[in-house]
C-alpha cells in the first residue's frame, strides 16, 4: 500500500513492529473482547495489519471494573492457552484516576506496561478533583504516568494545548490513539489529534481496540505526508518503551 507517489499513506504501513499496550483484548473482563474466542478473532486481525505483539489494558475503575492483578493474569493465562507461540502478549492495566486508583497506588499493588510506567486515564467529563495528588503518589513511588488518549477529554481542549503543556510538565507522557486520526471519535478530537501531533506533544500511538470493528477502522486509516515523521517517531518511541531488556513476555 506504500508508495512515495502518494501524499497520503495508510497509518498501518508507519507501524512496522510497534507493541500495542493499549487495548481490551482479554476476555470477558471489561467493555472490550467477551470470550476467548473473540480475543483471539481480535489478535489474529491485528496480525493481518502488522501487530503481533501486545500488552493487554483491561480497564480498573473502582466497583465498575474492580479488576486485579489476579482476575486480569487469570484471563491472560486463558488466551495464552490458545494463543499461537508467534504471538507476544503480558497484561497490564488501564487505570482509571480515582480515589480507588489511590489506594492502589498505596498497596503498591500496581501492573505496569513496561518497568515502571503506568497506563492511566481520566473521566470523559471532567478531571479528578484530586489530579495532582494522585501524580504525586505515583511519582513519589517511581512510577511514571502515560495519559491515554489525551485527545479525547475535551475539557483539555485549548488553541494554546495550555492545559495539555501543563500535565506534560508534571511528568505525563501522552498516548494517542490511533482511531483518534479518523473521525472515528468525532472531528474535533481529529483536528486535536493532529494539533498535538504538530506541537510534538505525543509520546506514544497505540490502537485502545475494544472490538473487530475498530481494526477494520484502522486498517483504512490514512496519515498526511506533513505527519509521517512524527507517527513514526511515536512508533518508534514504542518500540524504545519495550527493547529486549525491559520486557519479558
Amino acid at each position: 500500500m506504500l508508495s512515495i507517489f502518494q501524499k497520503r499513506t495508510y497509518l498501518i504501513d508507519l507501524l512496522d513492529g510497534l507493541t500495542d499496550f493499549h487495548n481490551h483484548i482479554l476476555p470477558g473482563i471489561d467493555d472490550g473482547a467477551k470470550t476467548v474466542s473473540e480475543s483471539l478473532q481480535l489478535i489474529n486481525a491485528f496480525e493481518e495489519i502488522g501487530i503481533t505483539k501486545f500488552v493487554a489494558t483491561p480497564h480498573v475503575i473502582g466497583e465498575y471494573y474492580p479488576n486485579t492483578p489476579q482476575s486480569i493474569h487469570t484471563a491472560l493465562n486463558e488466551v495464552k492457552d490458545e494463543l499461537q507461540p508467534h504471538f507476544k502478549i503480558k497484561a497490564a492495566a488501564e487505570y482509571m484516576m480515582d480515589q480507588h486508583f489511590v489506594e492502589i497506588i498505596e498497596k503498591k499493588n500496581i501492573l505496569t506496561v513496561s518497568d515502571r510506567n503506568v497506563l492511566v486515564e481520566m473521566s470523559y467529563f471532567q478531571p479528578p478533583l484530586n489530579l495532582n495528588e494522585i501524580l504525586f503518589k505515583l511519582q513519589n513511588n517511581s512510577f511514571s504516568p502515560i495519559l491515554a488518549h489525551p485527545e479525547r477529554y475535551a475539557y483539555l481542549q485549548s488553541r494554546s494545548l495550555e492545559k495539555f503543556r501543563d500535565l506534560k510538565s508534571r511528568g505525563c507522557s501522552f498516548q494517542l490513539n490511533m482511531l483518534s486520526l479518523s473521525g472515528h471519535y468525532g472531528e474535533s478530537i481529529k483536528k486535536t489529534a493532529f494539533q498535538l501531533l504538530e506541537e510534538d506533544l505525543l509520546d506514544f500511538i497505540c490502537s485502545d481496540v475494544h472490538r473487530i470493528e475498530h481494526i477494520d477502522k484502522i486498517r483504512k486509516i490514512r496519515i498526511p505526508k506533513k505527519y509521517h515523521d512524527q507517527v513514526k517517531e511515536l512508533a518508534d518511541n514504542n518500540k524504545k518503551l519495550f527493547s529486549t531488556e525491559n520486557l519479558n513476555y
